[in-house]
Parts: structure tokens; sequence; C-alpha cells
């Protein structure tokens, strides 16, 4: 297989202009697998192989694509049930199984090959390895598609979550934190990234007025939005909405963020149908276009970001993704930011300018109508805090809400375009798509 390195896909420098391949490239298809809170380790229906499985042949029957016509797959080798590379993909010392399994693959672990081999795809021509997260696996399969890398690619993304295993190993399971991480590591869970994403939230509320408490409209109605999507973890596991009295006195997981402003690890998977515009013309759903990709990974100036730091990085993301569509913050109509954090929302609400939102206005936002009918529905997808830590609810919802699919999360507003990501403020990507190519 190819290495993800082999072609120059990422859009990750500034004044780069409009994409070249704005509206040429289309998501066809998508499919969902359930979304469980765990994988038991016993029912073989339900690992991460299997939902992976289902996902894609419900993205190639949405598209009415067979399993020949697919000539890519890009599929994330390291992601959060990880095989390979980082803390988060070594949960616990392996193997995890008892023979007959000799291997984690089609149970906690999918990859490209695996999925060529077991269903059978005999026309893939691209299948990169070392693919990074989905918020710049969704920019690789559009670079590729643009530049006739292949034709027909499928984006698979899956999650898993076993009980007792989740970031336990690799560092996280030594005894000491060295170098730069002992200043980080003990205040957080898995890298310090709770501790780092509280310190600018905590710059934030000082520099601009209010107090955390002032993410609880915001928080709740990720909630009510995850009750309108039938196949989130929130609406399939009679999860009850919850109320400010809830929010407040939720417990701590590191003061002041609360258990409910944390997305909920799950088992699931999700795949997404890339093509040609033309090609998708003659598919049996309707396209969506992509209108630009971008990617970041912006380097700390000492081992602590602070506000100033995350404010340039989201002003620079929001620069990059508006020139590269030739768009601007008053042309996005669906927006779809990453709230794996809800301390981090605001940051890409602000730097985005969304509804006129400018620095240090979130929190009014926030207090004001941003339900899904009404004039400001952000986040209308519930993103993972409604929907468990999919990574993906951002991307569906956005397909569907310019397709008018979107149920009863339908927005009132116009729908045409739509800006959607996985990424933290440091590192990640977005996606811009459009209802028509133009």
């Amino acid at each position: 297989m190819t290495s993800s390195n082999d072609f120059r896909w990422r859009r990750d420098t500034d004044g780069l202009g409009v994409w070249e391949h704005r509206g040429k490239v289309a998501i066809a298809g998508y499919g969902h697998s359930p979304v469980d809170r765990r994988w038991d380790g016993v029912n073989l229906d339900a690992t991460v192989g299997a939902y992976t499985m289902l996902a894609i042949e419900r993205a190639l029957e949405q598209a009415g694509v067979t399993i020949d016509q697919v000539d890519g797959i890009v599929c994330c080798d390291s992601h959060i049930a990880g095989g390979s590379g980082g803390s988060a993909s070594q949960w616990a010392p392996r193997p995890y199984f008892d023979p007959p399994y000799d291997t984690e693959y089609g149970l906690t672990l999918v990859n490209a090959q695996w999925l060529i081999n077991t269903m059978g795809f005999k026309n893939v021509r691209f299948a990169p390895t070392g693919v990074p997260t989905i918020g710049e696996m969704m920019g690789m399969a559009s670079q590729a598609v643009g530049d006739g890398v292949c034709n027909t690619c499928l984006v698979i993304y899956p999650t898993g979550n076993l009980e007792g295993r989740y970031r336990r190993g690799g560092e996280n399971a030594d005894d000491y934190a060295r170098g730069a991480r002992q200043w980080t590591v003990p205040w957080g869970n898995h890298g310090g990234n709770d501790f780092i994403n509280i310190f600018p939230h905590n710059q934030y509320c000082l520099k601009y007025g209010g107090e955390h408490d002032d993410l609880a409209p915001f928080v709740i109605n990720q909630h009510k939005n995850g009750m309108l999507t039938p196949w989130g973890f929130n609406y399939n596991n009679g999860i009850e909405p919850i109320s400010v009295e809830d929010y407040r006195t939720s417990r701590y997981i590191l003061n002041p963020l609360r258990i409910w402003d944390c997305d909920r690890p799950v088992n699931a998977s999700a795949a997404y149908l890339f093509t040609t515009a033309e090609r998708a013309r003659d598919m049996k759903s309707q396209p969506v276009y992509v209108l630009n990709h971008s990617q970041h990974n912006f380097r700390f100036r000492t081992t602590q970001p602070d506000l100033d730091e995350v404010e340039m990085w989201t002003d620079r993301q929001a620069a990059r993704m508006y020139e590269g569509a030739g768009l601007g913050p008053a042309d996005v109509d669906i927006f779809n930011p990453y709230d794996g954090y809800s301390i981090m929302t605001q940051f890409f609400l602000e730097g985005f300018q969304w509804h006129g939102v400018k620095r240090g206005d979130a929190f009014a936002f926030y207090a004001g109508d941003i339900s899904v009918k009404g004039p400001h529905p952000f986040s209308s997808s519930g993103g993972n805090l409604g929907n468990g830590r999919t990574r993906t609810a951002m991307y569906t919802d956005s397909i569907e809400q310019l397709r008018g699919t979107a149920g009863d999360r339908q927005v009132t507003v116009r729908a045409e375009t739509a800006l959607c990501a996985f990424t933290t403020p440091s590192s990640g990507g977005w996606l811009m798509l459009g209802k028509h190519p133009s």
C-alpha cells in the first residue's frame, strides 16, 4: 500500500488561494453503524470490524455503488482503538485476547488492507498507510479524487472502546511523567489534554467576562440535538435531556471542566463515499460538493498554549478555509465545529465569526436561540456531546442539512453551505461543503 505522504494532499499553509478542485469533488453517500458504549469483548456482530463493514455497506447502498467500483480506501489505522503510534493507540498490555484470536484486526482494529481482504475489494489502487484522524482524512480523500489518484474513495473512521482499557497503555501506563509532560500529565487523563484546554478557557473568562457556567446553554443544546439523531448514542440509549441544574451540579473532571463538558467514548464506525462531481450526478443519492479542505498542525510556543495563541490559531484556520472556498463568514449556513470538550468550541465560533460572533461574544451567543429551529442553529449535529465520541456527527449532519434530510434536526434557515470539522485548536482539519458545485 502507498503511504499518506506519497502525494501532496495537505492544504496546511496560509495564502494558498481558492482550491483548484472547488466543486469538482462530491460526497455521494454515508453509512453509520450502531453506537455502543463499549464492545463487550464477546459479541462478534458488534466488533469494530463488523461495525465498519456495516457502515461501508450502508454508504455504498446509499450511493448505489458496488464494491468493484471503489478504487480508494482511506481508513485511519491509528484511531482511538489504535494499532500503532501514540499513547492513545496503546490501551493496555497486549494481547487483549486469548486464542483462537491471533490478531486484533476485525475485533478492535481495522485498516484498509484488512477491509480489502475481508470484504473482497478488487480494484482499490489508493489505500494509504499512516493515515491521520478524520478531520484530515476528509481532506486527503478530497484531494485524491480531485487529483485523479482515485475516482471513488471510501473514508472510514472507526472508534472503539473496551472496559478498563481506554487510554491505559503507552505513556499513560508509565510510573513517571518525563520531560515537558511532567507539567501537564498529572493534571489530565491523556497527555494533559484536559489541562491544556482549561488554561486558555480560564483566561478567556477573565479577559472577556463570564464564568464557566455560561457554557450550560450550549451543552444542553448539544444534548437536545443529539436526541434528534436516530443513529446516535444518546438517542438509542435513553440518555435524558439535562437541565442547567444538572450541568452545574455534575461532578468535576478537572475544575472547572465537568463531566457534561466531555464527550462520551463509544464503540462505532462510519463511512463516507467521495467521488467526482461528474460521477456523482449519476449516482443514487443527492450529492454534496466539497468547496475546500484545509489542515493545520501548529507548534506550541511553550508546553502550555495561552489564549492569545489559541485565538491566533483559530483565526488562521478561518482565513485558510474562507480563502480556499472563496467564501466569507456571511456565506456559511451550517456550522458544525468540534466539541470534544465544550470549552474549545467558543474559539472556533469566534474565529470563524459565524453569524457575526466576534471575540468575547460566545457566551452571549449561547444564551440566545441556538436551537435547530431558531435563527442561529449552531452545531445542529449535536456533535460528540450529543451523540458520543464518534467524531463523525459533524460531517453527517452537514450532509443531511444540505440535502434537506435531517428530519427533526432540519434547520429552518438557508442551508446551502456547511463548515464541519474534527479538530482541536492546535491540530486537525476542516471541510467546506456546498449544496451546489459553485
